[in-house]
């Protein structure tokens, strides 16, 4: 031992130091939980976002099927308002009925639209009981058609599919513009 040095039989950390150290780790694992529990709700929200894009792009696309397989004029292609076939308004996701088009007065909203999330007891898709999510009656769907005041012969088209997850409303929207001329 040195001359003049005492040896602290008391070396170790106080009880004070303890509390603030497990202060500072409980601060920052509970940071790491809570941005970990934004992620994932952030993850359901985006996994929500792209299947209403894809239905908005659905309902769109029959719209462009039905003017270029003739189903309908393109003088049909209007809302009901305005002479035309497409329901005003938001309208529950449905199946589309006889004529194939959403957002028509013969869809059938006994059979809601769905998304297939897995298979069912067979372990094989597309058969009958495959576990399915009703998108009915959390989404909605607004086909908006407005004809073009410069051109004639043009509409707007935009589809906007609306939802409520974890208690927030959230909205997206798909435009195109048809013309008479396919």
């Amino acid at each position: 031992m040195k001359p003049g040095s005492r040896r602290n039989a008391n070396n170790g950390f106080t009880l004070l130091e303890c509390i603030v150290a497990m202060a500072v780790l409980s601060f920052g694992i509970l940071s790491l939980v809570s941005v970990f529990t934004q992620g994932l709700s952030n993850s359901s929200q985006t996994q929500i976002q792209f299947i209403a894009q894809q239905k908005a792009r659905e309902a769109l696309e029959t719209i462009f099927t039905a003017r270029d397989t003739k189903i309908l004029t393109f003088n049909q292609i209007k809302n009901v308002s305005h002479g035309g076939v497409f329901n005003d308004g938001a309208q529950s996701l449905c199946d589309p009925g006889p004529d194939g088009l959403y957002g028509t007065s013969d869809d059938n909203c006994s059979k809601p639209d769905t998304i297939i999330v897995g298979p069912g007891p067979d372990k094989i898709f597309g058969t009958s009981d495959d576990q399915v999510i009703p998108l009915n009656p959390w989404m909605t769907r607004t086909i908006t058609i407005t004809p073009d005041p410069n051109i004639g012969n043009l509409n707007h088209i935009t589809v906007t599919i609306t939802w409520v997850y974890n208690g927030r409303t959230s909205t997206i929207s798909v435009s195109s513009y048809i013309s008479n001329y396919s």
